[in-house]
C-alpha cells in the first residue's frame, strides 16, 4: 500500500515511520511518499527515515516531493499534519492573543480560531484535489484544529476522511493503568469535541470502574488530569475531562502563566526546531539521534505553563510517548484488513449527539471496518458539556462560513462568539492583529 504524509517535512513524522517498521503482515504499507512545500525540511526528515530503517528487513521505500498531485497520486491512505504558517504562525497566534488578554492556545480560544481561518482554505483545496486525484484513498487528519479541519474536508471528503487525536488515547490509557486495568481490554466512554471531551465511564469485562476511581481521592489524585483539575474539581463534575479542558476551567490562572512565561510554546517549538533542522545541515550529524533528543524536550514540555498553574509537577515518564501514530496505524490497519476494531476519532456525527446536526464533526468511540468509521451511541452530554459543545460548534461553523466567504465581519463574530473571548471589541482587535500578523488571511475582506 502507498502511504502519502502531508506535511512530510514536519517534526513528528519519525513517529508515524516508526510505527511502520514495526508492522510486519500481509497488506501493510510498502510506499511512504512525503510531501512538503519544504525541501530543506523533507531532506532532514528523509535523513532520520533512513536511519530509522536501517538494518530492517523490507522497510517500506521513502520518497520526497514538493509536487503536491504527484504525492496524491496513487494512494490508499493520505496522512494530513499541515501547519499552515508554521510555528512562526503559531507563535503570532499567541503573541496577538496574549496582547489582548485572551488564550493564543493553537487549538483553543482566539488562538485556535486564527489558526483555523488560516488553515481552512488550504485544506479545503486538498480535499478537492483528493477527491479528483486519488477518489479511493482514506483521508486521516491530524492538522489541527483537528475537528475543524476534518469538518472543512468532510464537506468534500465525506466519511472518507476521519480525524484523529492522542488525547483521548492517552487520557483512557492513564484512567485503566491507574485502575489496574488493561488499556486494550477497557471500554472508555467517552464523548464531546476534538480538544473538548470527558471520559464518563470506563468498563472493563461490563463494569464500569470510574465510579470507584472517583471516590479514592488519593487514586484520583496520583494521575495526570488529577493533578491538573484537583482531586474536588473532578468529583464535583463527575467526570474525567481531556486535558484541554484546563484552559476552560481555569482560563485566567492558563492566560497569566502563558503571559508571564519566558517564551510561549510556539515560540519555543519554533526555536527548538529550528535548531534541528539546521543540525541536519550538516552531513555528518546523526540525525536519528538528534531527533530523539529534540523530542524527548518537546515531550517534557507539553503544557508545561498548566502543570506548573495547578502544582502538577513533572510529566510521569509513561505520558512521554506520544500516541497518536499508533491510532493513525490501528486505523489504517482496521480498514485495510478489515481487522475490526474500537478507536476514538473525529467523525461525522450521524445523530450521536441529538444537540448537534448530522455534519458536525465530533469526537466518540468508533467502530471501524474496511468501510470505514462508524460512531457508537452514547448517552446525552450532562448540561454544562451541552453548552460548551454547542457553544464551540457554533463557533466553529463561523469559523467555517468566514473562510468560505472571506467575511471579515463573520470572522469577528467567530470570535465575538467564543465562550473564552468576552468583548466584541476584543474580537475585533483581535481580527486587525491577526489580518497584520499573517499574509495569509488577507482573504478577510473589509
Amino acid at each position: 500500500m502507498k502511504l502519502t504524509i502531508l506535511g512530510g517535512g514536519g517534526f513528528r513524522v519519525p513517529l508515524v515511520y516508526g510505527a511502520l517498521l514495526g508492522d510486519r503482515a500481509e497488506g501493510r504499507v510498502t510506499d511512504v511518499v512525503l510531501h512538503d512545500l519544504d525541501d530543506s525540511r523533507l531532506y532532514a526528515v528523509a535523513r532520520v527515515l533512513a536511519e530509522q530503517a536501517a538494518g530492517v528487513p523490507d522497510a517500506p521505500t521513502v520518497t520526497a516531493t514538493t509536487d503536491l498531485d504527484e504525492a496524491l497520486r496513487g494512494a490508499d491512505f493520505i496522512f494530513s499534519a499541515i501547519r499552515v504558517g508554521g510555528l512562526e504562525g503559531r507563535a503570532a497566534d499567541e503573541r496577538v492573543a496574549l496582547a489582548e488578554g485572551v488564550l493564543g492556545q493553537e487549538t483553543v480560544g482566539a488562538g485556535g480560531i486564527a489558526y483555523g481561518l488560516r488553515t481552512v482554505p488550504v485544506a479545503t483545496d486538498i480535499a478537492r484535489r483528493v477527491a479528483r486525484l486519488a477518489p479511493e484513498a482514506w483521508l486521516i487528519n491530524f492538522t489541527n484544529p483537528a475537528g475543524l479541519v476534518t469538518e472543512a474536508m468532510a464537506r468534500h471528503l465525506g466519511d472518507r476522511v476521519i480525524g484523529i487525536c492522542d488525547s483521548p488515547v492517552g487520557l483512557g490509557r492513564r484512567i485503566a493503568r491507574v485502575l489496574g486495568a488493561d488499556p486494550k481490554e477497557a471500554w472508555i466512554d467517552y464523548v464531546g469535541l476534538n480538544h473538548l471531551g470527558w471520559v464518563r465511564g470506563l468498563r472493563v469485562a461490563g463494569r464500569d470502574e470510574l465510579p470507584r476511581l472517583l471516590a479514592d481521592p488519593d487514586l484520583l489524585g496520583s494521575f495526570e488530569e488529577g493533578k491538573l483539575f484537583g482531586v474536588d474539581w473532578l468529583q464535583s463534575l463527575g467526570a474525567i475531562p481531556n486535558e484541554y479542558l484546563h484552559y476552560y476551567y481555569f482560563n485566567r490562572e492558563a492566560v497569566r502563566a502563558y503571559q508571564q512565561a519566558e517564551k510561549t510554546r510556539g515560540a519555543f517549538l519554533r526555536e527548538q526546531q529550528a535548531h534541528f533542522y539546521e543540525e541536519m545541515r550538516h552531513p555528518g550529524a546523526a540525525a536519528l539521534t538528534a531527533w530523539d533528543r529534540t523530542r524527548a524536550e518537546r515531550e517534557a514540555t507539553y503544557m508545561s505553563e498548566n502543570r506548573e498553574t495547578a502544582g502538577a509537577g513533572e510529566r510521569d515518564a509513561d505520558d512521554l510517548s506520544g500516541g497518536y501514530e499508533k491510532v493513525a496505524l490501528a486505523l489504517m490497519r482496521a480498514i485495510a484488513r478489515d481487522e475490526r476494531t474500537t478507536l476514538i476519532l473525529n467523525v461525522r456525527n450521524q445523530g450521536t449527539l441529538s444537540v448537534l446536526d448530522t455534519d458536525a464533526v465530533i469526537e466518540v468511540p468508533c467502530l471501524v471496518d474496511a468501510n470505514g468509521a462508524h460512531p457508537v451511541a452514547v448517552d446525552p452530554l450532562p448540561g454544562h458539556a451541552t453548552g460548551l459543545v454547542c457553544a464551540v460548534k457554533a463557533v466553529e461553523r463561523e469559523v467555517l462560513a468566514a473562510a468560505e466567504s472571506g467575511s471579515r465581519a463573520t470572522a469577528v463574530k467567530a470570535f465575538a462568539l467564543h465562550p473564552l473571548v468576552d468583548s466584541v471589541n476584543v474580537a475585533r482587535r483581535l481580527v486587525e492583529g491577526y489580518t497584520e500578523a499573517h499574509p495569509g488571511l488577507a482573504y478577510l475582506k473589509r
